[in-house]
């Protein structure tokens, strides 16, 4: 496993076997208690250990690490992944934008496979004034402008994943999930979760069917 072989070299300090990565290359997060390498590609390691093993965690700024050439090897072939030529981008100014490394769907095949939407408002990419219900009003909104920009729409819904911060938000948010979806039911998986991005109270994904 490449994660036993990188903490096995950092704690040997086998240089010779490594690839060095420059101080000015990482930064310390000291209250997650990890290391994160940020080379060019973006590719993340998280050298927790190295930390919690310390007894002052916040002296250890800007250290030096060698990984080992498994793990160079592994970010290299990360920086240089493309999109395949079968899988095709959604992207509509409908809906909020990406906020992260991904993007609002993919196409693949007779699929879309929608991003989980949360209750942002498209145009100021805020989160929409209210509680359980305007934002779960507002969620549902942005996954219908992705699938309608997809080539698919709500009535072509294979199957959906909500997840809620609180459970016993269910009963609101099922009523208007039904009235969204109609006489329509899809597959359906419901998950109460610890915490949800910029702290929603609602998300959800859904794969839909591109055939007319």
């Amino acid at each position: 496993m490449w994660w036993t072989n990188c903490m096995g070299h950092l704690r040997t300090n086998l240089r010779n076997d490594g690839v060095h990565a420059r101080s000015d290359q990482l930064r310390v997060t000291t209250e997650q208690s990890m290391f994160q390498l940020l080379p060019k590609s973006a590719a993340r390691v998280c050298l927790s250990n190295i930390v919690s093993r310390s007894s002052n965690p916040r002296s250890l700024t800007a250290p030096t690490v060698f990984l080992p050439t498994s793990v160079a090897q592994v970010i290299r072939t990360m920086s240089a992944v493309t999109t395949h030529s079968s899988l095709r981008p959604v992207t509509t100014e409908n809906a909020p934008a990406a906020i992260g490394p991904y993007s609002q769907a993919i196409k693949a095949g007779d699929l879309v496979f929608v991003s989980g939407c949360i209750p942002l408002v498209p145009s100021t990419m805020q989160i929409i004034a209210g509680g359980i219900v305007e934002q779960t009003t507002q969620a549902l909104a942005n996954l219908k402008a992705v699938l309608e920009a997809s080539g698919s729409d709500v009535g072509r819904v294979v199957k959906t994943t909500v997840f809620l911060k609180n459970m016993n938000d269910f009963a609101a948010v099922n009523e208007i999930y039904a009235g969204f979806f109609g006489d329509h039911k899809p597959a359906r998986s419901a998950v109460e979760v610890a915490r949800l991005p910029k702290d929603v109270l609602f998300e959800i994904e859904c794969i839909a069917s591109l055939k007319n």
